[in-house]
C-alpha cells in the first residue's frame, strides 16, 4: 500500500471515532498529518494561494438558524481564554514517515474521541473528492440572481434521496418561453388510471425535490391518501441558491416567468395522468411558500387551496431591498390579490429569517369575509406547543387555518430530520395540510 493510501485509510478510520473537543483541535491535527504529503525539498512551507475575490460586493447576510441552526464553530468549544496546546510530532525524515503517520493518526484518534457527536454525521457526508459536504443549519434566505454574496447556503443542503416506497418517483422536464425546469413526480402504488388529487410541492432555498420529499414525507402521505405529488425544481442558473424568485416583478405575473413554468408543469402532469381537476393544490416552504401564494393568487382556477410554511404574502416585494424588508415584516403598498384563497399557514414564532407577521398577513388576506374564528391551543407530546386558529365561512367550511408553532424557527414542522430545514418537534404540517386540502374537496 502506498504511503498516501495508507495515510488516507488511517485518517478515515480515525475520523470514524470523531467526538468532543471542537473542530479547531481536529483541524489542527489533520493539517499536521497532511504535512507528510508535502515534498521535503525545501524548509520553507508552501503558502496557500490567496482566495479569489467574490464576483459581487454584497456582504453575506447574517445566518439565522432554525431549531437545528447550530454554529458548529462554537458548539462544544472550550471556555474563553488561553488553552493548552497539544504537543505535535516532530517533522519526519523520509525513512521515518511510516512511524510519523502512525503517531499522527494516533494523536488524531485521541483528539477525535473528544469531538462533539454531531460532527461524525457531518463528516460522513464527505464527497468523493475528499471534501466534506457539510449540511448547513436550518435557515433559508432568498438568494438573488447573481448575488453570490448572499448564497452562503449554496450546496449546503445535502441531497437526500427519498426513501424507497412502492410507488414510482420519476424525473420530468418542462420548457416554455420563460425557460426550462426539471421536476420529480411521485405516483403512488394505488394509481390505476382513475382520477386522483395532485399536490404541487415547491421547495425552499438550497433544496431539491429529493431533499424536500424526504423532509416533508409527502410521498409517504401520497401512498396513504392516494394522490400524486409533483416537485418542480428550481435551477442554479435561475437562482444561485435554488430559491424561487418570488420577489421579481416578472415572477409575480400570470403567464410569465416562473409562475408560467410551474403552472405548465402542473398542467403537464394533469394531461399525462388521471387527475381530478377540482383537487389540485400547491404548497411550499419559505421562498417556495411565497411562490405557492403567488401560484394560488394568479391561477385560482387551477389550484383549489394553498399551503404555506414560513412564507410570505403575494406581492410583498418587487426587488432585493423590498424582499429583505418583507422578510423582516415590513410590507410596502399591497397589490390587490383578487378573491380569497383557501389557505393553511404554518409559521414558527421564533423564526428569525421570515418574520411571523408574514403568516398573519397571509391569513388576513385569505380569511376576509369569514364569519367565525375558532382558536385551539395544543401541544405535541415532548414537542412544541402551538396555537391553531380556524377561520370559517357562514356554513362552517374552513376558509383559512393558521398554525403558530411556539418556540419553532425556520423549518418544516413535524418533518423528517433526514431532510433539510425540518423540525420534528412540531405538529405534522404535511398531514395537516393534506387534511385541510381534504376539506376543500368535501366543500
Amino acid at each position: 500500500m502506498k504511503l498516501n493510501d495508507k495515510l488516507f485509510a488511517n485518517m478515515r478510520a480515525a475520523t470514524k471515532t470523531l467526538m468532543g473537543n471542537g473542530p479547531k483541535a481536529a483541524t489542527s491535527v489533520i493539517q499536521e498529518a497532511l504535512k507528510v504529503l508535502t515534498p521535503h525539498k525545501s524548509a520553507t512551507p508552501r503558502q496557500p494561494a490567496a482566495p479569489a475575490a467574490p464576483r459581487d460586493s454584497v456582504p453575506p447576510m447574517p445566518l439565522a438558524g432554525g431549531p437545528q441552526g447550530v454554529n458548529t464553530a462554537q458548539a462544544g468549544a472550550p471556555p474563553p481564554g488561553p488553552q493548552p496546546q497539544a504537543s505535535r510530532p516532530q517533522a519526519p525524515g523520509a525513512s521515518h514517515q511510516d512511524q510519523y503517520v502512525k503517531n499522527v493518526v494516533q494523536e488524531a484518534t485521541d483528539a477525535f474521541n473528544k469531538l462533539m457527536p454531531d460532527m461524525l454525521a457531518k463528516l460522513d457526508r464527505a464527497g468523493a473528492n475528499g471534501h466534506a459536504a457539510f449540511k448547513m443549519p436550518h435557515f433559508d434566505i432568498p438568494g438573488m440572481n447573481g448575488m453570490n454574496g448572499m448564497s452562503g447556503m449554496q450546496g449546503g443542503a445535502a441531497s437526500t434521496p427519498a426513501e424507497a416506497l412502492p410507488g414510482k418517483f420519476t424525473d420530468g422536464s418542462f420548457t416554455n418561453a420563460a425557460g426550462t425546469r426539471t421536476y420529480k413526480l411521485y405516483v403512488p402504488s394505488s394509481y390505476d388510471g382513475r382520477p386522483m388529487p395532485l399536490v404541487v410541492m415547491l421547495h425552499g432555498c438550497t433544496q431539491d425535490p429529493d431533499d424536500f420529499a424526504t423532509g416533508t414525507q409527502m410521498n409517504v402521505l401520497a401512498e396513504e391518501m392516494q394522490c400524486l405529488v409533483v416537485y418542480p425544481a428550481q435551477s442554479m442558473q435561475a437562482n444561485s441558491s435554488r430559491c424561487w424568485n418570488w420577489f421579481n416583478a416578472v415572477d409575480q405575473q400570470r403567464g410569465q416567468g416562473e409562475p408560467s413554468i410551474i403552472a405548465g408543469i402542473t398542467e403537464t402532469v394533469m394531461h399525462n395522468h388521471a387527475v381530478d381537476a377540482s383537487q389540485v393544490y400547491v404548497a411550499g416552504l419559505s421562498a417556495g411558500g411565497a411562490m405557492a401564494t403567488i401560484m394560488g393568487t394568479l391561477y385560482p382556477e387551477l389550484y383549489a387551496a394553498v399551503g404555506v410554511h414560513s412564507g410570505l404574502p403575494f406581492a410583498s416585494a418587487h426587488d432585493l431591498p423590498s424582499a429583505l424588508a418583507a422578510m423582516k415584516g415590513n410590507f410596502g403598498p399591497q397589490r390587490a390579490s383578487g378573491k380569497s384563497i383557501p389557505i393553511i399557514v404554518f409559521h414558527g414564532d421564533k423564526d428569525t429569517t421570515v418574520h411571523p407577521v408574514n403568516g398573519d398577513e397571509l391569513i388576513k388576506r385569505g380569511a376576509h369575509n369569514v364569519m367565525q374564528e375558532i382558536i385551539e391551543p395544543g401541544r405535541v407530546p415532548d414537542g412544541h406547543a402551538y396555537t391553531r386558529t380556524v377561520h370559517q365561512t357562514v356554513d362552517g367550511t374552513p376558509q383559512a387555518e393558521q398554525w403558530l408553532i411556539h418556540g419553532a424557527g425556520h423549518a418544516w414542522s413535524g418533518g423528517n430530520a433526514r431532510g433539510s430545514y425540518t423540525d420534528g418537534k412540531g405538529p405534522d404540517a404535511s398531514r395537516e395540510m393534506m387534511r385541510f386540502f381534504q376539506t376543500k374537496r368535501e366543500a
